[in-house]
Parts: C-alpha cells; sequence; structure tokens
C-alpha cells in the first residue's frame, strides 16, 4: 500500500491537490472529489491531510473541506473491493508478478512520470501478491486461531474488536491494509462475519489519527477540521455498529447462507453501505456540522495570520498561496482603513492598523522562509508576484502612518470636495472586487482611479500656487496641501500596483 501510494502521489498528486482546491464550491461537491481523489490515490489519510493543510493555508473554507473529509471515507472502500474482486475471486498473486516486474524496471530506468507510473504498478501487484502470501500462512493456522479466541459477538466482544481495529489502524497507519487483513482472516475462517466487520468499523476510526497529528500545532481552522473528522467517523462508527446486526440479518432473510459462503464480499459492501450511509445522513446538515465544530474547536488566532502555519513550509506551493490569502485580506482590510479616514471617520479607522502592521510584519517573515526551486516557472512567477505585492502592501503601512495628518489637510481642502465622494466610491468597489476575487476588474478599477486623480489634481497643485502668489494662503499652508496630495497620489499608486501583482498571482493559478 505504501510503494503503491507513493507512485500515484507523484503521478497524480498535483493533480489531485488542484482538484481538491477546485471542486470545493459546495459540501457534495466536495465529497464526491474527497471520493474520487481517495479511490486515485488509495489513500483516505492523503486526502484528509491534503484538506487540513488547505484550510490551514485558507486556499478553501472549513465547509468545503467537510465534503472532502466526507467523500474520502466512500473512496476508501474501494481498495477493499479491489482486494475481494481481484486477489481474492482471481486470484492475482501469480499472474501480476510480470506487472511487478515492469513497474520495477520503469522506476530503475525510466524519468519522471513513467518511473511514478513503474512505482504504482509494482505497489499494485504487490498488494496481490500480498494477499496471496497472508492466504497461504493464514491456512497453517486454521486451527490455531478461531472466532472462538476473539471476543464474543455481544456488544461488549464488538466494542472490544472495534478498539482493536483502532490499534491495528494506528500501527500500521494504513486502515486500507488493516481491512484486507480482516478479509484475509475471514476467508480463513479465523474470525466471523461480525467479528470482522466489528474490526473493519474500528479501523475506519483509526484512520483519523494521522488527519489528528497533521494538525499539530496549526492554526483554528485546520484543528477543526481534523477534528471534524474524527468526531464524524465516530458518528459513522456509532451508527455502523447499530446497522451492523440489521445487516446480517438483511443478508440471511435475503440470500440464505451466501453470509457464509461470500462473507468477503458482504464485509466490503458492509464497509460501503455504512460509510455512504454517513455520508448521505450528513450532507444535508454540513452547514449545522461546521458551525458545531467551530464551537467545540474555536479560533482564536489573528484573523490576518492564521493561515501561516510553520508546517506548510514543507509545501512551498501551499505556502505561497498562504501568503497570497493572508496578504489579500489586509489589502482589503487597509483600503476599508483609507475610506473610513477618507469619510472622517477616525475614530473607527484607527482600531485595526496596529495588528495590519503586526501581520504584515509576520507574513514577510515567512515569506522569507519559503525556499522555492526555480526550475517550475509557474510557482517561482507567483513567488515574485507575492513579492512585488508584499513590497507595495509595506509602502501602503508605512502611508498610513501619516493619515491623521495628511487627511485633515485633504478635508480642509475646498478644491477636493468633488473629487473625494467618486474616491470614496471607487474603493467601496475595489472591495467588493477583491473580496470576490475578481482581479482583472479590480485592478481595471485600481488603474482607473490613480489616472484620474492624476489629471484632476493638477489643476488643484495650480490653484494651490496661485493662492500663494495672490496671497489667500501662506506658504507653510500650502506645503501641508502639497504634501497631503502627494499622500493621496501615493495611496492610488500603491493601490494599483498591489492589485495588479494579484492579478499576475492569480494568473499563475
Amino acid at each position: 500500500m505504501i510503494i503503491m501510494t507513493e507512485g500515484l502521489h507523484a503521478l497524480a498528486g498535483p493533480a489531485m491537490r488542484r482538484a481538491l482546491k477546485t471542486f470545493t464550491r459546495s459540501p457534495y461537491s466536495g465529497a464526491a472529489t474527497g471520493a474520487v481523489c481517495t479511490a486515485i490515490l488509495q489513500s483516505s489519510s492523503a486526502t484528509t491531510v491534503a484538506a487540513v493543510g488547505f484550510v490551514g493555508a485558507g486556499l478553501i473554507s472549513f465547509s468545503g473541506a467537510l465534503g472532502i473529509i466526507f467523500g474520502a471515507n466512500i473512496g476508501t472502500t474501494i481498495t477493499g473491493w479491489l482486494v475481494v474482486l481481484l486477489g481474492f475471486k482471481l486470484k492475482l498473486g501469480t499472474l501480476i508478478l510480470p506487472v511487478i516486474f515492469l513497474g520495477a524496471i520503469l522506476k530503475l530506468f525510466a524519468r519522471k512520470h513513467l518511473a511514478s507510473l513503474g512505482l504504482s504498478m509494482a505497489g499494485f501487484g504487490l498488494i496481490f501478491v500480498g494477499i496471496t502470501m497472508m492466504q497461504q500462512g493464514m491456512a497453517g493456522v486454521e486451527n490455531l486461531l478461531t472466532p472462538a479466541q476473539f471476543p464474543p459477538d455481544n456488544f461488549t466482544g464488538r466494542l472490544k474488536l472495534v478498539a482493536l481495529g483502532i490499534l491495528i489502524t494506528v500501527i500500521t497507519q494504513s486502515s486500507s491494509a488493516g481491512v484486507a487483513a480482516a478479509l484475509t482472516a475471514l476467508y480463513a475462517g479465523a474470525v466471523n462475519f461480525n467479528q470482522a466487520a466489528a474490526l473493519v468499523i474500528g479501523m475506519d476510526v483509526g484512520t483519523t489519527i494521522t488527519a489528528l497529528m497533521a494538525t499539530i500545532g496549526t492554526s483554528g481552522g485546520a484543528r477543526r477540521t481534523g477534528w471534524a473528522h474524527v468526531v464524524y467517523n465516530l458518528l459513522t462508527a456509532i451508527a455502523a455498529l447499530l446497522l451492523l446486526t440489521p445487516y446480517t440479518w438483511a443478508w440471511q432473510y435475503f440470500a440464505p447462507g451466501q453470509l457464509q459462503v461470500n462473507g468477503e464480499i458482504a464485509l466490503v459492501a458492509f464497509h460501503t453501505f455504512f460509510n455512504g450511509t454517513g455520508v448521505l445522513l450528513v450532507l444535508p446538515f454540513s452547514e449545522h456540522f461546521a458551525r458545531l465544530m467551530m464551537k467545540i474547536v474555536p479560533d482564536v488566532s489573528s484573523p490576518y495570520t492564521r493561515q501561516l502555519e510553520t508546517s506548510l513550509l514543507s509545501d512551498p506551493s501551499i505556502a505561497v498561496n498562504a501568503v497570497f490569502s493572508s496578504s489579500q485580506l489586509q489589502l482589503i482590510d487597509l483600503i476599508i482603513h483609507i475610506k473610513r479616514l477618507l469619510a472622517q471617520n477616525l475614530d473607527a479607522s484607527m482600531s485595526d492598523l496596529a495588528a495590519l502592521q503586526t501581520a504584515l510584519a509576520k507574513t514577510r517573515s515567512f515569506v522569507d522562509r519559503i525556499h522555492l526551486e526555480q526550475t517550475n516557472q509557474a510557482e517561482w512567477s507567483k513567488l515574485l508576484a507575492m513579492i512585488h505585492f508584499l513590497d507595495h502592501l509595506h509602502r501602503l503601512h508605512h502611508r498610513c502612518d501619516e493619515e491623521v495628518f495628511q487627511v485633515k489637510s485633504l478635508v480642509s481642502l475646498q478644491q477636493l470636495a468633488n473629487i473625494r465622494p467618486d474616491v470614496l466610491q471607487h474603493l467601496e468597489s475595489l472591495v467588493v472586487h477583491l473580496q470576490h476575487e475578481r482581479w482583472h476588474q479590480a485592478h481595471q478599477l485600481a488603474r482607473d482611479l490613480r489616472l484620474q486623480l492624476t489629471e484632476q489634481l493638477g489643476p488643484v497643485r495650480n490653484k494651490i500656487m496661485t493662492d500663494i502668489a495672490l496671497g489667500k494662503i501662506t506658504v507653510p499652508r500650502a506645503t501641508e496641501y502639497m504634501e497631503a496630495l502627494r499622500w493621496l497620489q501615493r495611496i492610488t499608486n500603491h493601490l494599483a500596483r498591489s492589485v495588479y501583482h494579484c492579478r499576475e498571482f492569480s494568473a499563475q493559478e
């Protein structure tokens, strides 16, 4: 399983990650995407850990990640079907050896995608060799290991077997491998159907440990995602325990004797059944579940930098996206800050400036720790766009340090009375475009604002100079006005450049 998963990650991992980011518009699409990605990658842990990372980076919302987690539980059942239909029914253990040989050759002598394909092929083949070996091993101990040696088939006994299933998955870090072992034990008669089913239920719970470990030291959103996986799988496990007896009754009623003859198929079907039922029941209540998890795992970190987790630095691509998400929020709030200043709402404007400045310092420090190879042109271009964006964001912060003095001068300047409302309207529209990530429209608007002010402020400057000559204002007062006009011009210039680099960043997605 490890070999195949590593090969599939190298071969299809980036595409799957893009799919997870793209197709999570709703919990329903997230569930479908999570199921497909898990079926392809053959690892629910890989899918859920990726979801935790995406939430931590701010690439997808918490509710979108919930759909991925729900769907991953369905996708992970595919391994059981492969084992039963190809391993037990077709007995591919010997026939698959040439596939393993070809995969090894590709891994040793091919490059890039072909080498990854070879590793996947070798891992895929080894699964069936392993199934054959487990069957052969079980054949020698059928008299030593029997259902009677496991906990009895009552509620307490089933709970003990669930605990054993959790332990097996925690140790192996693969619920799929554990399910294959349970299927082999059932096939050999070492356990009966109900005992094997209880083990599989426990293995489903045990697989949450990997996602939970991925949340250590992360943001509240990432921790919430990991714990949501745990809570959901616990609820599914409870439902599965309650459904186990009715499920066996249904088999005995509709297909008498088949539970013993085709117990492996019945077990895999039960695994798919309770996971599928859990997803169908929880999806309509995703929003309620999300609110519950927000109460259970609150996020008290700064909204500006909660995405900047040290764990993301291991994947520079996600780390760069996390910086962009954080910086985008800072830019929006800084524009709102400037808008309040120009609207003379000074008390409301002062509250977040210190937090914004602290967040910018932390963001720039985080970027210093991102190490990206120049070979990936798209990611390299995104990093450069991000560095330019942060530079103009820093200058924008710096200009806002002069805010109160400059704004008072602007407000008192009569020649700007007709211009200021239009500037405020432009800033309001700019915020809306940025919030909805309409980068092209936002850049067009910011550029138009800069060009418009350049044209409008020229006559204002000439009027100030004329007033000095006529003795209507003093030179020091005129200097204050001119500095205020320069402040406004620089603000709009840095806004236009910031949004331009935002657009360039998004163009590389």
